[in-house]
C-alpha cells in the first residue's frame, strides 16, 4: 500500500484523463473513509446498548470497511504495475509485502482484541491481485466477474469440506483466507480489488460509467433487505450473492459520493469538501499504522477489562475521533506512517519517514 510519490504515479497512470490533483485525492480519501469505517465498526462493541436506527447505520459501515480496502488496493497495484520498468521485480515487491501483512495479521489475532483481524486476508489478496492486474484489462475483468460468479458456490463447497478442518492449524488458516472465514475470503475481496484497477485504469471521473454506478447501488443494496423481508428467502450469509450484491452497492455509492465531490468545480462547495477531505486523506495514507494502534488499544482494554457491558463513552471516542485525530496529525507532521515506511523498506520503495518541508507525501 505504499509506493512511489501518488502524484507522480497517478499522473502518468492517467494522464490521459487530465486533473491530476483530483486523481491524487480520491484514492487516498476513499482509503481514508475505509479506515475510518473500520474505527467505527470496532468501537460499537464499546456501545452496547445502542438505538436500532444507529445499530443499523453502523452495520452497513461496517460492511463497508473490508470491500473498499480492497477497491483502493486494487487502484494502488494498478498505478505500481503501470509505472514499473520491470514487472517481475514490481510482483516480487507486491509479494513482500503481501507476506509482511500476512506476518502482521496472524501476529495481531494473538493479541487479544475483539477485532476480526483483516491483515491476512489482504496480504493474499495483494498477492494474488497484483498478478492479476498485471494482465490486458479485459482479462482483469473477466476474471473479476468468473471469481464474483464463483465465489459463492466456492465458499459454500469448501465450508462443508471435512479434511479443512481437521488438517492442521496451516491449512485450515489458509482455506480460511481464502473461503472458509465468517467474515473475509479472497474469492469476495478478489473482484472488489481487480474493480479498482479497472476504475483507475478508466479514469476516476464524472461520466457515463460513474452514473451507471450511482443507478446500480440502491438496487444491488435492496436486493438483501427486499428478499428476507417479502420473499420469505433465509437470512443471508456473509460471502453469498445477496451479501455481495449489498457490499457492492455500499461500495459503489461511496466511490461516487467521494468522485463526485472530488471533482466540484471550485467555489464555497469545493472549499468546504477540501476541508472535510483532509483528516480523510491524512488517515488514508496512515492507514495500516492506524489500523495497528486502534488495534492494540482494543486488545490492552479486552484483556483487562474484557468487553464492556454497558455503554463506555470514552473508549468509544478514544478508538473513533482520537484515532482519526491522532491519523490527521501524524500525516501532517511527521509524514510517512511506520508500518507504511517498513513495507516500503523491505520492498525497496521507501519514501522519507519525515514530511519534507513544504512537500507532500505519495500514498500508494
Amino acid at each position: 500500500m505504499t509506493g512511489k510519490d501518488a502524484a507522480g504515479d497517478v499522473a502518468q497512470a492517467n494522464g490521459q484523463h487530465g486533473l491530476n490533483i483530483v486523481r491524487l485525492v480520491i484514492p487516498d480519501v476513499l482509503r481514508g473513509v475505509a479506515i475510518v469505517a473500520m474505527l467505527i465498526a470496532h468501537a460499537n462493541v464499546f456501545l452496547p446498548h445502542e438505538p436500532r436506527p444507529l445499530g443499523f447505520l453502523i452495520g452497513n459501515i461496517n460492511d463497508l470497511a473490508s470491500p473498499l480496502f480492497a477497491l483502493v488496493m486494487g487502484m494502488a497495484a494498478q498505478i505500481v504495475a503501470r509505472n514499473s520498468d520491470s514487472l517481475g521485480l514490481t510482483y516480487i515487491q507486491q509479494v513482500i509485502r503481501g507476506l509482511v501483512l500476512i506476518a502482521l495479521g496472524v501476529w495481531m489475532v494473538t493479541w487479544g482484541s475483539w477485532v476480526a483481524i483483516i491483515l491476512s486476508h489482504l496480504g493474499v489478496l495483494l498477492i494474488v491481485g497484483a498478478a492479476v492486474v498485471m494482465l490486458r484489462s479485459r482479462w482483469v475483468a473477466a476474471i473479476a466477474l468468473i471469481v464474483a460468479i464463483a465465489s459463492a458456490p466456492i465458499n459454500a463447497w469448501a465450508k462443508q469440506q471435512i479434511w479443512v478442518y481437521t488438517s492442521g492449524d496451516t491449512v485450515r488458516e489458509l482455506s480460511s483466507w481464502l473461503a472458509t472465514s465468517p467474515h473475509y475470503r479472497l474469492t469476495n475481496l478478489l473482484p472488489f480489488f481487480l474493480l479498482g484497477a479497472l476504475l483507475l485504469h478508466h479514469g476516476l471521473r464524472r461520466d457515463k460509467l460513474l452514473w451507471s454506478m450511482l443507478a446500480i447501488a440502491p438496487v444491488a443494496w435492496l436486493v438483501r433487505p427486499l428478499s428476507e423481508q417479502f420473499f420469505g428467502l433465509r437470512e443471508s450469509v456473509s460471502g453469498d450473492y445477496r451479501d455481495t450484491l449489498h457490499d457492492v452497492g455500499l461500495v459503489f455509492l461511496a466511490y461516487v459520493i467521494i468522485v463526485l465531490l472530488a471533482t466540484l468545480k471550485q467555489g464555497a462547495g469545493k472549499r468546504v469538501v477540501d476541508a472535510v477531505f483532509v483528516p480523510l486523506r491524512g488517515c488514508g495514507q496512515v492507514a495500516l499504522s492506524l489500523y495497528l494502534l486502534h488495534v492494540a488499544l482494543i486488545a490492552g482494554f479486552n484483556v483487562q477489562y474484557g468487553r464492556p457491558p454497558d455503554n463506555n463513552y470514552l473508549g468509544w471516542a478514544i478508538i473513533v475521533p482520537v484515532m482519526i485525530a491522532v491519523g490527521w496529525a501524524w500525516w501532517r507532521y511527521v509524514g510517512t506512517g511506520p508500518v507504511e515506511r517498513l513495507l516500503g523498506f523491505v520492498t525497496g520503495r521507501c519514501k522519507p519517514l519525515i514530511r519534507p518541508r513544504g512537500g507532500r507525501l505519495g500514498s500508494v
